[in-house]
């Protein structure tokens, strides 16, 4: 009976202790001061930039074994900004976001695959107010590095760009597009410096 727990013990382990652990060895922490989620939005001809200045986030990767991969986010979507307050309030408002009803935006890792070089996809769910979609996301991984800031430190560096449909998540009716006001294409950067120990 002792050998059959002490058997099973191993066995769950190796199947799920192993990979759990070696995924905490690759976990490494977003360095808020040098990460950032843009976008850029059109505004009848010229483009307008802003960002989410409050998201927190899972970042797990090891460039030999991506299947312990995640990058999963929570953006806190009050606290975007465009350096214009009023049209960060009416950006916040039902027009547009809706915060007060949906706080915040999240993207949740289902893998990781490696193209070449440097390039991953990012495979995920996105959910931006009552719409969650399937997305494949391109990801840049810039390599690491030993912290020239801090000794015995890590940073790596990575970027997830793409184009989504603003109104294929409900942000806006389509009022402010059809008036040739707010474009309905936004370019997001999505720009990572990560840190962990040596």
């Amino acid at each position: 009976m002792k050998w059959n727990t002490t058997l099973t013990a191993v066995l769950v382990f190796f199947l799920f202790g192993a990979p759990l652990a070696q995924a905490e060895t690759h976990r490494w922490k977003i360095d808020q001061d040098h990460s950032n989620i843009y976008f850029d939005v059109r505004h009848t001809f010229v483009t307008v930039r802003g960002l989410f200045e409050n998201f927190s986030g899972t970042v797990i990767f090891d460039s030999a074994d991506i299947t312990v991969g995640r990058f999963d986010f929570s953006i806190e979507v009050a606290s975007i900004n465009t350096n214009i307050n009023q049209r960060d309030d009416h950006l916040r408002s039902d027009d547009f976001f809706d915060t007060r009803k949906f706080p915040r935006m999240t993207f949740t890792t289902i893998a990781i695959k490696h193209l070449q070089g440097d390039d991953y996809l990012l495979e995920g769910y996105l959910t931006v107010k009552d719409v969650t979609r399937r997305l494949t996301l391109p990801l840049t991984y810039y390599g690491q590095r030993e912290n020239p800031l801090k000794e015995g430190e890590l940073v790596a560096g990575f970027e997830i760009a793409f184009t989504m449909d603003r109104l294929a998540y409900h942000v806006g009716s389509g009022k402010f597009f059809e008036m040739g006001v707010v474009g309905k294409e936004v370019e997001v950067l999505v720009a990572l410096e990560v840190l962990r120990d040596k």
